[in-house]
């Protein structure tokens, strides 16, 4: 305490020019000010100010001290506010940007609602690239990266991709044991809303990457339709694990291709740096990470039986 006392009392007096102004400031003398100084300077073994009758300037070393000085300060500022949000109910208005795929994440979201009913949830669902400063975002939820070093992020859990089709649509068109038999299948697609590019299917053939140049049955820029199209016998879809738990442990959905799909992805909380997290956004962000993928856990996977010599394409 005797340390940070000196330390105070260096900085006051530095960035006033004068022990005088620092001693009202600190609420004691001008000569406690100088004592406090001058035992600083003989722990230290160097000279910080210049003293004169009528002002003080600091030496090239005490410029540099004074620099961490006030990081240490600016430290223990910060961890006390930190530490007195903490205690506070997180509440307030939370604008939060979530993917297309975020109606999916809704269990977590109601869960957390109900846990925090102070914080008032101001959703916006979009896939399209966000600007979260300049929108005024309090955070994001994508897919992927981080790539912008104006932000801090937390992950959320991963997510794999996997290609599904009903008992009913395997019954009637049979079962694709290798990546080129979905030529001769109904494929459902997925394509991105901002771009309007079709998302290419993870396959790998021989540690190579399979073309996607696959049969159009339809394509849709959301998710939930195309669950919805799969479910209903109509093709084969490449879909996100964590969207389609309840239709594959309830067998509605059943995996192909599983040894030939390579995907795995994280989800990310995104929200502009910043030395604390207001305590809203701690709460959301550290309830996310816990409850996101537990309320969404992947199931165990039936998936289509195939036979002892298919797992290789030959072509």
């Amino acid at each position: 305490m005797d340390r940070l006392g000196a330390l105070s009392a260096f900085v006051h007096a530095s960035d006033a020019r004068s022990f005088t102004v620092a001693g009202q400031q600190l609420g004691v003398s001008s000569s406690a000010i100088g004592k406090a100084i001058s035992r600083l300077e003989q722990r230290l073994g160097v000279r910080l100010l210049h003293r004169s009758t009528r002002t003080i300037t600091l030496t090239p070393e005490g410029a540099l001290f004074l620099e961490r000085c006030r990081r240490i300060f600016s430290e223990i500022e910060t961890a006390e506010l930190e530490l007195a949000q903490s205690q506070e109910q997180p509440r307030g208005r939370l604008r939060v940007s979530m993917p297309l795929v975020g109606m999916l994440m809704m269990p977590a979201l109601t869960a957390f609602m109900q846990s925090y009913p102070a914080i008032e949830l101001d959703l916006d669902f979009s896939d399209r690239l966000v600007d979260i400063i300049d929108e005024g975002f309090d955070a994001v939820v994508r897919a992927g990266e981080l790539k912008d070093s104006r932000l801090m992020s937390k992950a959320l859990g991963d997510f794999r991709l996997i290609l599904v089709g009903s008992p009913s649509y395997f019954a009637l068109r049979g079962t694709p044991l290798v990546p080129k038999d979905l030529q001769h299948h109904s494929c459902l697609q997925h394509r991105y809303a901002t771009s309007g590019k079709l998302e290419p299917w993870p396959l790998v053939v021989n540690n190579t990457p399979y073309g996607n140049d696959l049969p159009l049955t339809a394509t849709v820029n959301t998710i939930e339709p195309l669950i919805h199209l799969a479910e209903a016998g109509l093709g084969i879809a490449c879909l996100p694990d964590f969207a389609i738990r309840r239709q594959l442990a309830t067998g509605a959905l059943i995996t192909v291709l599983a040894e030939f799909t390579r995907h795995s992805g994280p989800f990310r909380l995104l929200w502009p740096s910043s030395p604390y997290l207001s305590p809203k956004l701690r709460a959301f962000a550290d309830f996310m990470a816990t409850h996101l993928f537990a309320e969404n856990a992947p199931a165990t996977r039936p998936r289509a039986q195939l036979p002892a010599d298919a797992a290789t394409d030959p072509s």
